[in-house]
C-alpha cells in the first residue's frame, strides 16, 4: 500500500479525482491514434510501476495489460486510460492481495475479457487468475480471428 501511494506521488496523482470502474464504457484503443504523442519514458515507468502492482492486484492486470501494448509510441488517449487506472487504485488501496502462510484452501479467481474491442487487429482478449494459498496460475488469451491463442 506504500507503494500505491509512492506510485502516485512519483506521477502526481495523489489528489486525484476517484474513479469506481478501471475503464470508461466506449474508450477504444488504437496504435493508429490521432492524438498528441507523449513522451514514451515517462509512460514506459508508469507501465512499470502498474504491472509491479499487479503481483498483489489481480484486478488491474486486464488493463494494464491492454494498455501496455501501446508503450512503442504512445498518445494522450493511452497515457489518460493509465490515469484513470491510477485513479482506480485509489480507490481500491484496500483490495491487495497479502501473501501469507495459511490453512485456508479456498479456490478464488478474478477474470476479465474483452470481445472484439481491438480496433487495429479486431482480436479478443481474456485473462483470468486463480489463487489458492501460495499457487497461482495466470492465464491470458487472445483471439486472432476467432481462434485463442495462449499468451
Amino acid at each position: 500500500m506504500k507503494f500505491v501511494g509512492d506510485v502516485l506521488n512519483k506521477f502526481k496523482m495523489e489528489d486525484c479525482a476517484r474513479v469506481n470502474t478501471l475503464f470508461e464504457c466506449e474508450v477504444k484503443m488504437s496504435k493508429n491514434d490521432q492524438e498528441e504523442k507523449i513522451n514514451s519514458t515517462i509512460f514506459k515507468s508508469l507501465v512499470g510501476s502498474l504491472r509491479y502492482l499487479t503481483c498483489t492486484r489481480p484486478n488491474i492486470i486486464f488493463g494494464v495489460r491492454l494498455v501496455s501494448r501501446f508503450m512503442e509510441t504512445p498518445t494522450m488517449t493511452h497515457f489518460k486510460i493509465l490515469k484513470r487506472i491510477l485513479q482506480y487504485i485509489k480507490v481500491t488501496n484496500d483490495f491487495s492481495l497479502f501473501y501469507d502462510y495459511s490453512n485456508c484452501f479456498e479456490l478464488v479467481n478474478y477474470n476479465d475479457s474483452d470481445w472484439t474491442e481491438d480496433m487495429d487487429d479486431k482480436n479478443s482478449n481474456t485473462g483470468f487468475v486463480f489463487y489458492m494459498e501460495d499457487i497461482i496460475h495466470m492465464k491470458f488469451k487472445e483471439a486472432i480471428h476467432g481462434y485463442f491463442v495462449n499468451m
